[in-house]
């Protein structure tokens, strides 16, 4: 019917139907069709999933020209960005074998966001297309092995639409090799920490018998200026996660920090171990899940046994420690109060929802709940910066969706948080056309991942191994309003009569919380002494003047 429809449209086009003709077409009509060639880029069958990027001339041009400081204002990539979830319209789909040369069609009024291209102002439009072969966009964006096409201006609409092709894969990356045009510094910090850096590829025994094939737990360890294998000497060590988005290969500039942060005495001499939470499903956020396998079981009986057997680690929980951002933080902050008697304490910050009654400001417990629309029928914002909204939570499902099915950020709650459904995939929280929330999968996120709930029901059994090992930093910008379930994870504490520490930093962001004066990093530094401090109380090292 795809093709039907495309070829009624040219010749109405042209004139050649007209009267009833009209009246039985006008839904072919409102259907555009782009042709997409796989090219040079690959000798070989494809798959994937075929993306389709269209973004206003002008808008591209002027944007182009503020990031080259005004030397150009030449368009060379076109990307959606959720910071301006409707700047970018995308349009998608399946392709599960596409023979080098074939052209295909790519209906941009079917899978389609913010809207069908038909229904876009008249003007002149940059466009991309991409193959994303291994369905990570959601994640990683673009990436190594994907297959892209030059950017193509055209006008629109049009009655002659161009094809596109695909002529180039993009190249992998070696995460140690920083650009030449970077700082010497930069460069210098990273070749550094590089000398000091063991890769982390772990076999987890439960997880392949969870997926029937072998799972690898990857990571980093990242040992202190003079470490000898052979002395006898344990070191504190430091459980990194990082955020959505971030991978093994995303990690150098940090860990290059902490690298030259030690060497300088600007943080205490600890063992960092950097953990990849990524999977195809987005971030398994170290939580045992129906859906992506017994993760929290797996890093504390399996990896942080084997990395202690085989690094100079103090294996006592007063010498184990938990810090990460973002999704990090949600993660930190679940294995903190998931296994008190593993972990010495959890620096949480910025982390995902801990109370779902404040689900990035969305009650998931209210009656009629809803993720797109307030009982007023407003909007619920979800990207904000300060006090301008810069996105919804409806746009940026519905931009997620035409990403793809796999990896993106609600989504991946969904993996982590959900039941299984009987199509082997898990139930999704919320309707993505209607934004209507499902209370069953909610009574059951609530049951076994809710964490201010999960405290409040068991506190009398956790007390004696939690209480003081929560700490928690967000800012009260936070850009996706993630301060609000602080707040209410922190009142439900208060109300056990818990000892805390939670931190509001004015006016920060999600994005700008670590830094302190010119340091992008600093509050990093303050964690680690804080660290160290209840790992060593007897010490005489201190944290220098600057980072207290």
């Amino acid at each position: 019917m795809r093709y039907r429809h495309h070829a009624v449209a040219v010749l109405l086009s042209l004139g050649l139907l007209a009267g009833a003709a009209q009246a039985r077409t006008d839904t072919a009509l409102a259907h555009r069709y782009f042709h997409v060639q796989l090219g040079a880029a690959s000798a070989q069958p494809s798959s994937g999933r075929l993306l389709l990027f269209a973004i206003e001339a002008k808008t591209a041009e002027a944007e182009a020209k503020t990031e080259s400081k005004g030397k150009s204002s030449t368009v060379d990539e076109v990307d959606a960005n959720p910071f301006r979830a409707t700047e970018t319209s995308v349009a998608a789909r399946e392709v599960s074998r596409w023979v080098p040369g074939e052209s295909l069609d790519i209906d941009v009024d079917g899978q389609a966001f913010p809207a069908g291209w038909s229904q876009l102002p008249p003007g002149d439009y940059y466009v991309q297309a991409v193959l994303d072969v291994d369905h990570s966009y959601n994640y990683t964006g673009r990436g190594a092995g994907d297959l892209v096409s030059e950017v193509v201006k055209v006008h629109l609409p049009s009655a002659s639409m161009p094809t596109l092709t695909l002529v180039k894969a993009l190249p992998a990356h070696d995460p140690w090799v920083v650009p030449a045009s970077a700082p010497a510094p930069m460069r210098e910090a990273v070749a550094a920490a590089r000398q000091h850096a063991a890769l982390v590829d772990f076999t987890s025994p439960s997880l392949s018998a969870f997926w029937g094939r072998p799972i690898h737990m990857r990571g980093w360890v990242l040992t202190p200026p003079g470490y000898d294998p052979k002395a006898s000497g344990r070191y504190p060590t430091v459980y990194y996660t990082q955020g959505f988005g971030g991978n093994n290969d995303r990690v150098m500039g940090l860990l290059s920090y902490v690298d030259a942060a030690m060497a300088k005495g600007e943080m205490p001499p600890m063992i960092w171990v950097f953990l990849d939470e990524s999977s195809p499903t987005g971030t398994h956020e170290f939580a045992d899940s129906v859906n992506n396998g017994p993760w929290g079981r797996a890093l504390t009986e399996e990896l942080i046994p084997q990395l202690e057997s085989q690094y100079r680690m103090d294996g006592r929980t007063s010498g184990r420690f938990l810090n990460g951002h973002s999704s990090g933080g949600w993660a930190t902050l679940w294995l903190q109060t998931r296994y008190p008697k593993i972990f010495g304490g959890t620096w949480s910050t910025s982390p995902d929802p801990s109370d779902f009654h404040d689900f990035t400001g969305i009650d998931l417990y209210a009656p009629n709940a809803n993720a797109y629309h307030r009982p007023d029928g407003s909007a619920y914002p979800l990207v904000r910066d300060h006090a301008k909204v810069l996105g919804s939570f409806e746009q940026f499902a519905k931009l997620e969706r035409v990403l793809g099915a796999y990896g993106g950020q609600l989504a991946s709650f969904e993996w982590v948080f959900s039941p299984r459904g009987r199509d082997g995939r898990p139930e999704p929280m919320f309707d993505r056309d209607t934004g209507a929330v499902d209370p069953a999968v909610v009574a059951y996120w609530r049951e076994h991942y809710d964490i201010a709930y999960r405290l409040q029901r068991e506190w009398p059994r956790l007390k004696a191994d939690l209480d003081g090992k929560i700490h928690l930093y967000v800012g009260t910008a936070d850009t996706f309003y993630l301060d609000g379930a602080a707040h209410k994870l922190q009142a439900v504490l208060d109300g056990l009569h818990a000892k805390s520490e939670f931190h509001f930093l004015p006016d920060r962001t999600h994005f700008d919380l670590y830094k302190q004066g010119e340091d992008r990093q600093g509050l990093l530094k303050q964690i680690s002494w804080e660290m160290y401090a209840l790992a060593r109380p007897d010490s005489t090292r201190k944290a220098p003047v600057a980072v207290r």
